[in-house]
């Protein structure tokens, strides 16, 4: 299975609000902070374990590095192409 990637531009302080929008679409397993120079600051592996406990504790990290850095980029991995419905029975 292939994994679709894609790329937002982000201000600092739009930084959290897109990751907690990303998280609440479904479908991502790894978040990727970076900045407009490719550094990465950040990788976030999105799992079922995640969400919970471990979740605010990057968040808060995230929030860090968006007071760090002005124009971040938010590299998001999914496991299929957003807006592409999921294998059914027949396929």
């Amino acid at each position: 299975m292939e994994d679709f990637r894609e790329e937002f531009r982000v201000k600092g302080e739009e930084l959290v609000e897109k990751i907690k929008q990303l998280l609440h679409e479904g479908n991502v397993s790894r978040l990727i902070i970076k900045d407009a120079d490719g550094k990465v600051y950040l990788e976030i592996p999105v799992t079922f374990g995640v969400i919970g406990a471990i979740l605010a504790p990057m968040l808060a990290a995230a929030g860090a590095v968006a007071a760090m850095v002005a124009d971040l980029k938010i590299e998001v991995v999914r496991n299929e192409e957003p807006g592409k419905p999921g294998k059914d029975a027949t396929g």
